[in-house]
């Protein structure tokens, strides 16, 4: 079992296979973890397409695998693994994150309020929000 971490969660991964800095995932499973999709104009993700290197694609897919962390390197993101390769990171680079913060815009989430009614933040966007938390430690 390998742990793959994103910006947009943790996903188990019974059928990854790790080989030195190498993380192979079948193209469904790297789709949903990351929203990375191989194409003929290289990897896709929504309208952003990265082009992967001539003569070099099979270092990146091979049959119906992914290769996330060359794919992650090759777009200059940070990747991080334990020793035995069973948990990776697979992150924003320092830049994308300044951009982020930069923008003094939050990321979105969703909490229950006190009745359990779902709220996320972006059905707050454009208007003036009080958020409150408490902790009992």
């Amino acid at each position: 079992m390998t742990t793959v971490l994103t910006e947009t969660g943790e996903f188990e991964e019974p059928d990854a296979t790790v080989s030195g800095e190498a993380l192979w995932l079948s193209s469904r499973r790297a789709e949903e973890a990351t929203g990375w999709v191989a194409k003929a104009e290289g990897m896709c993700k929504a309208d952003i397409c990265v082009p992967l290197p001539p003569g070099r694609e099979q270092e990146f897919t091979l049959a119906s695998r992914v290769n996330l962390a060359a794919l992650w390197r090759h777009m200059g993101q940070p990747v991080a693994h334990s020793d035995r390769g069973h948990v990776w990171v697979l992150a924003a680079s320092a830049r994308d994150r300044s951009a982020a913060l930069g923008s003094l815009e939050a990321p979105n989430f969703t909490l229950p309020d006190v009745s359990g009614r779902p709220h996320s933040l972006s059905d707050y966007r454009g208007k003036k929000v009080f958020l409150v938390t408490w902790a009992s430690w």
